[in-house]
């Protein structure tokens, strides 16, 4: 008894210690990392968001693991020149609120999008879904095809896969062991991992010099991130499997960018398998590129957004929207 005694309270002392640097290696974190934009009131939740620049509305929406300044460390200072540009922390990420009880699926998040678009003035913007929010900007244009100038995936998610997420997302779903993993060695080992995970999301391509200091990636690594930022990816596949099926109904603009070496969302199971059922959009392949080519292709990208807006916009006044 003595000895399963004093491997109990090791283990306390263990998970106690762990649980201490993590809370003050949060803080530290929002402490480095504070709120950089303006806050709207939702449904009852506070969005946080960015609004900057002057002309034709684009809206961008960030993918997972990252917030909106995943966007001003890349294309918000190019697009601001021309357009008027938010970005949002999507619920639960960042700084903007997340709903208690039901998971807000992308349709969800879609809905809290558009009332605060409503709510901010913004009329018929072109949305900007990078990687998860490809499914974002689908269900907004199948939901509110009147509202929107038409939508850009970059490097977007858009039907489902098989192989499930990686393990840290699946365990935030497990009761009491999902809550002692994101108090207590999510942290300490997100730290540690954190530069090969986002190798890994660049690869072929390499992060651009200050990429980690510049986004504020490691705000995922708060408790209540972690787990908004889990549930998204392990829910996502098993939604998209039934709103890919609704895709044919889709009337706006869409314009697709992709690299060719896109190894977390690959282009043959999300662009090409949406260009089968709308082969009249728009697609733009970046030989090279990987996932994060709003990154490494930055004044390319925000090039094409802006002329695709251009024209998109110039339809919509010829046809009276």
């Amino acid at each position: 008894m003595r000895i399963l005694t004093r491997l109990f309270l090791i283990f306390l002392a263990i998970t106690g210690t762990l649980a201490l640097y993590s809370a003050y290696g949060a803080w530290q974190v929002e402490h480095d990392y504070p709120p950089i934009g303006r806050f709207v009131d939702v449904a009852g939740l506070r969005l946080h968001y960015i609004d900057t620049g002057k002309g034709a509305p684009v809206v961008l929406v960030h993918g997972a693991s990252t917030t909106l300044r995943d966007f001003t460390a890349s294309l918000v200072p190019g697009l601001s020149l021309h357009h008027r540009v938010l970005a949002f922390d999507r619920p639960g990420h960042g700084y903007s609120e997340r709903p208690a009880g039901a998971w807000p699926d992308p349709a969800e998040q879609a809905r809290y999008l558009h009332t605060a678009l409503i709510e901010l003035g913004v009329s018929r913007p072109l949305l900007v879904g990078h990687s998860w929010s490809g499914s974002l900007v689908l269900a907004y244009l199948l939901n509110y095809p009147g509202d929107t100038a038409g939508g850009v995936l970059l490097a977007g998610g858009s039907h489902p896969w098989k192989g499930g997420v990686d393990w840290t997302n699946e365990v935030g779903g497990i009761p009491v062991l999902g809550t002692l993993f994101a108090h207590t060695l999510l942290f300490p080992a997100g730290q540690l991992v954190m530069e090969n995970a986002i190798a890994t999301v660049f690869r072929p391509e390499s992060p651009p010099p200050g990429y980690l200091q510049r986004t504020g990636i490691r705000l995922v690594l708060r408790p209540d991130n972690y787990f908004a930022n889990a549930e998204d990816l392990r829910r996502l596949s098993d939604y998209l499997a039934i709103q890919s099926r609704h895709y044919a109904q889709l009337d706006r603009p869409v314009l697709l960018i992709h690299g060719t070496e896109d190894g977390i969302v690959p282009a043959w199971n999300h662009t090409d398998r949406l260009l089968k059922i709308l082969p009249d959009v728009d697609v733009v392949r970046l030989a090279g590129a990987g996932h994060a080519l709003h990154h490494t292709r930055t004044d390319l990208v925000a090039r094409l957004i802006s002329d695709f807006s251009r024209r998109v916009q110039t339809v919509g006044i010829d046809a009276g929207e």
